[in-house]
């Protein structure tokens, strides 16, 4: 009976030390609004748009003043955070639109779901992976794209993919019903938000709430407040479910606020008919430059983390340079997961950084904007088509206007005092790092990642 006892006392010991061990992973919750602007939030001093779910993120957590996405539209940005690499890497440098645009623009149909993927390493080091919300890393129109269970997810609900396109208001639903099901186990959540983009589609009773605004400010205001309160429910699920201290939650956007039109009224063969960008007046807190631009105010947007007991709370962190294509290194690591064996992210880890440690930045950070697309005018702040950041220089080139300005980002955080001319050396050494790694990429898409659409109508018109 003593045998039998001490047995199954040391059986106990080594259960413990195990867990002990062996703790379970962190969930990950990752939340990529679509448009969203600097200073749309009122943590960041916008008097007009309230945000106090995000405001309790950064409350909670840090609130990154350095970090910047890796192209200043959608498709690329988001082809970034779930690769680790450069979007020029998959070829990727344009939002995905028609196959015609795909051909003409020299991009695939669709990412391919075969390169590096942090749902699918997450997924093989035994996470819940889902993803909910806005896709476009194909488009409605290419029929026979991939679907997103092709690229790791186990459960999906998403929009701007060919098939069944799920409604925008059901994103965060969706999002908190998963994290539900799976609250015993590590989960990874893509909640991809449709707000700020257009069409928007404002609800009566916040519009209500914002009468005192000017015409278009008072549906963007609606817009911010619905993508606030679906913020909200994540944070509320996870405080009911009592995973708010094992949770990683990142709020952040695609790219910078778009600019206003004269149009009110936009179908969107995606997500429907609904309100044009005469209402999209996101602002980007005086930086210069907007979607579309590689200035500060297209390319760097919110990016709040909160991580309780890990993640310093109420920081504001203005010297971490961090980027997109951190994501995907630093989130492996912090799961357990691995890297896939000859895999080099462009990305690193940036753990430190989250953790609140001095953090000093190794590889660079690039970014490309067509040449052609709205970037000709050389006094306008689309110019740039090409940048280059290696530590807190940044290098702005559009060889065709012959034109090359230079920023140090840590002490210029605006970008307004250009110090090329000050340093031709320091232009020339970025130029030729850039040249160097633009000489890594593919000049042209595989034919994997070619719809048989682009066949079919090449023989139509043959």
């Amino acid at each position: 009976m003593t045998l039998m006892r001490n047995t199954l006392l040391l059986l106990v010991m080594i259960g413990l030390q195990a867990c002990v061990a062996s703790p379970r992973p962190p969930n990950i919750i990752f939340i990529f609004a679509d448009d969203w602007g600097w200073g749309d939030l009122s943590a960041h001093g916008s008097e007009i748009y309230k945000t106090p779910n995000i405001d309790r993120l950064a409350t909670q957590g840090t609130d990154f003043h350095q970090f910047t996405v890796n192209s200043p539209v959608c498709s690329p940005s988001r082809v970034a955070v779930i690769t680790g690499q450069f979007p020029e890497r998959q070829n990727i440098d344009q939002h995905f639109a028609t196959i015609e645009h795909h051909v003409n623009s020299g991009m695939p149909d669709w990412l391919d779901p075969a390169a590096p993927m942090l749902p699918r390493i997450l997924g093989d080091a035994g996470y819940a992976t889902g993803h909910f919300g806005k896709w476009h890393l194909t488009n409605v129109w290419v029929e026979d794209a991939p679907l997103p269970d092709e690229y790791g997810y186990d459960e999906y609900g998403a929009f701007n993919l060919p098939g069944q396109n799920m409604p925008t208001t059901e994103t965060a639903d969706r999002a908190v019903d998963f994290i539900r099901r799976h609250k015993d186990e590590p989960f990874f959540v893509n909640l991809w938000m449709h707000e700020t983009h257009t069409p928007h589609y404002p609800e009566q009773s916040l519009l209500q709430q914002f009468e005192e605004l000017d015409e278009a400010e008072q549906v963007y205001a609606a817009i911010v407040a619905a993508g606030d309160r679906d913020v909200g429910k994540i944070l509320l699920v996870l405080d009911e479910l009592e995973l708010s201290e094992n949770t990683i939650v990142i709020f952040s956007s695609d790219n910078g606020p778009e600019s206003p039109t004269d149009m009110k009224d936009l179908e969107d063969l995606s997500t429907g008919p609904g309100l044009g960008r005469f209402y999209s007046v996101g602002t980007t807190a005086g930086m210069k430059g907007q979607k579309r631009s590689l200035f500060a105010g297209g390319v760097r947007v919110p990016f709040i983390v909160r991580w309780p007991g890990v993640v310093p709370a109420g920081k504001k962190d203005k010297k971490s340079i961090i980027t997109a294509v951190d994501l995907l290194p630093t989130l492996v690591s912090v799961a357990g997961a691995e890297l896939a064996e000859g895999y080099e992210p462009d990305g690193e880890d940036v753990f430190t950084a989250l953790r609140g440690e001095a953090f000093e930045r190794d590889k660079p950070v690039y970014w490309v904007w067509p040449s052609g697309q709205n970037n000709q005018d050389p006094d306008s702040h689309y110019w740039p088509h090409l940048a280059y950041q290696s530590g807190d220089w940044k290098l702005l080139v559009n060889d065709q206007l012959r034109k090359v300005e230079l920023y140090r980002v840590l002490d210029d955080w605006y970008e307004t005092e250009n110090v090329a001319v000050e340093h031709p050396g320091v232009v020339d050494s970025l130029r030729a790092e850039m040249n160097e790694l633009r000489a890594t990429f593919p000049e042209h898409p595989e034919s994997g990642v070619l719809s048989s659409l682009r066949f079919s109508n090449q023989l139509e018109t043959e």
